[in-house]
């Protein structure tokens, strides 16, 4: 059975939140807690609070042990761009793209990953 959890609109691109959730990937959930904790990343704190809230819907919801449990899907989509522009010489403008993710993880006991 997969549990899921879900973060929207976090205020970091989907391919830099992406580099991170391919390293917990497939990972028992204390090892993804303990790898997460030793990245210096910023897009790992969001993802441990997204991790923990599915850990915790498990448990509650469906008394799965934590210890049984292994991320068994983690991705990032893309939210909605802010677009901003930056002034440049000569009356000019740049436009800057501020992306957002969504961020969802399942986890899932060892037997049904």
């Amino acid at each position: 059975m997969k549990v899921h959890a879900r973060a929207r609109y976090i205020r970091q691109s989907p391919y830099k939140v992406r580099r991170i959730l391919d390293m917990v990937r497939g990972l028992p959930v204390a090892d993804a807690r303990h790898l997460l904790g030793l990245s210096d990343r910023r897009a790992a704190d969001p993802i441990v609070k997204v991790l923990e809230s599915a850990v915790a819907n498990a448990m509650e919801n469906h008394r799965i042990p934590e210890d049984e449990l292994v991320v068994a899907e983690a991705f990032a989509n893309e939210g909605p761009t802010l677009k901003r522009f930056q002034p440049r010489a000569r009356g000019r403008a740049s436009r800057i793209l501020k992306r957002t993710s969504h961020i969802t993880i399942a986890v899932a006991d060892r037997e049904g990953s």
